[in-house]
């Protein structure tokens, strides 16, 4: 009777794809929701590939997946993925059913797919990864992921015993999981710009796992990310397996120490936060038996995806889409850091807009106080204009944390909100958005480009 409800799924789920494209909808999800509806073991049965990678983590998932499945695929690999669908067990399945045969057998021997954290229950029991990375391990979502301890356990908990881990050494919440698998630790060596103590609202890795006592950083970088020992009972940061290292951001490079090797990259990004992505994509492509030379040569030809990043330059002013994942805290103060850290005078649009919530409206904005909002208090940021259905909140949030009200504009209409820019004395004009506010963003961006070529012919 499985097998007969397996094949039932599987050419019901194969002919919803050509229906989706006359319907003319994406569908990126779809055929495996229907496929686990029918049979909510699809997974079990469905071929898979000889080899599979999978990225988990709070942060950096999508762009970690992306560099790596470039790579590889420039390296000559075809690869399945899952890219253009959900990181959850029916985007998982629909990348399998698009990649099999019609009677479920796979075509592809690399496999290299972006996991939700929460779904691992429901993957790991039938895709079993030869390699699993986590890059981190941070408060999202209060409604779904609440502390990150939690989705360390919920990981440790659904990891195959037979997969190898690749672990963020920095992050001792991330690197802690799943003990008594085999592993390999990255992370980045003491830099000039790490510090002692933690200056973030949050830091949820303060007491050693061990002895409970206190711990003590050597070096922190942001949040509880850096290098941490328990003066107590002597627990500590793993050692590097791979280290990135005299990271030299005016020049844009990088070296990697892996054992007595070592290898200098060309940096993709010049933000901390991609340069741990780029190690991580590292230290992935090694494992899968990849030479450092090979690595270096793809990798200098590709980049950040531009729904992530990406710069146009109007005249003299340059407009900056950068992602801010809406109710991730981490992934927010991420972002403010980095515009702050960046040379010249700002204008910023807040319009991490969690439009998909208004179908099942929150008023739960806890996440925004676990943020650095105070990083905007900054003598380079000349305006904030805060807009969208979050646009109050934002404005209220920024006022506790010191920014002076004649600097904040509140506009909830996105377009409208366009009109409080000065365009005067600034150098950049940044457009902080969510993943759900992406479409509105570029509307944004195109009539910001349109405003200032007028202001030029003035």
């Amino acid at each position: 009777m499985g097998k007969l409800r397996y094949f039932a799924a599987l050419w019901a789920a194969k002919l919803s794809v050509p229906a989706l494209k006359l319907t003319g909808h994406n569908g990126t999800n779809y055929p495996g929701e229907l496929a686990i509806k029918i049979c909510p073991d699809f997974l079990k049965y469905i071929g898979k590939p000889e080899k599979i990678i999978a990225v988990t983590g709070t942060n950096g998932k999508t762009t970690t997946c992306n560099m790596t499945v470039d790579i590889l695929e420039k390296a000559g690999y075809r690869v399945l993925n899952n890219r253009f669908g959900s990181n959850i067990n029916s985007g998982i399945a629909t990348s399998l059913i698009t990649g099999s045969t019609v009677f479920g057998k796979t075509k592809y021997k690399l496999a290299v797919f972006e996991v939700d954290e929460r779904s691992s229950l429901k993957i790991y029991p039938y895709v079993k990864p030869d390699y699993i990375l986590v890059t981190n391990l941070f408060r999202d979502s209060i409604m779904r992921n609440g502390h990150p301890q939690y989705i360390a356990d919920f990981i440790t908990r659904a990891v195959p015993k037979s997969s190898k881990l690749i672990l963020n050494a920095d992050d001792l919440i991330a690197c802690n999981v799943a003990p008594e698998n085999e592993r390999v630790y990255f992370g980045i060596k003491q830099m000039d710009t790490d510090r002692v103590e933690c200056i973030n609202l949050i830091n949820d890795m303060q007491i050693c796992p061990v002895c409970q006592g206190r711990l003590k950083y050597d070096y922190l970088r942001y949040h509880h990310i850096g290098k941490a020992r328990c003066p107590d009972c002597g627990f500590s940061s793993p050692a590097y397996t791979y280290a990135g290292d005299n990271i030299d951001i005016h020049n844009m490079t990088m070296v990697v120490r892996e054992h007595d090797d070592s290898c200098e990259y060309k940096l993709v990004s010049d933000n901390i936060v991609n340069i741990y992505n780029m190690v991580s994509v590292i230290a992935i492509l090694r494992e899968f038996g990849m030479k450092h030379d090979d690595i270096r040569r793809y990798m200098s030809t590709v980049s950040i995806v531009n729904s992530r990043y990406n710069v146009t330059k109007q005249g003299d002013i340059r407009i900056i889409m950068h992602m801010a994942k809406e109710k991730n805290a981490l992934a927010i103060t991420r972002a403010f850091d980095y515009v702050i850290s960046q040379p010249g005078k700002k204008e910023l649009f807040l319009m991490m807009s969690c439009l998909n919530d208004e179908k099942h409206w929150s008023e739960n904005t806890c996440w925004m106080y676990d943020c650095d909002f105070e990083f905007l208090d900054n003598d380079t940021v000349t305006r904030i204009i805060a807009t969208g259905p979050r646009a109050k909140d934002y404005k209220l949030r920024l006022l506790l944390a010191g920014v002076p009200e004649e600097k904040i504009c509140c506009v909830k209409d996105e377009l409208e909100a366009v009109d409080s820019l000065s365009f005067e004395d600034i150098d950049n004009i940044y457009i902080l958005h969510g993943v759900d506010s992406l479409d509105i963003a570029n509307k944004v961006r195109d009539e910001v480009i349109r405003r200032v070529r007028e202001a030029e012919k003035r």
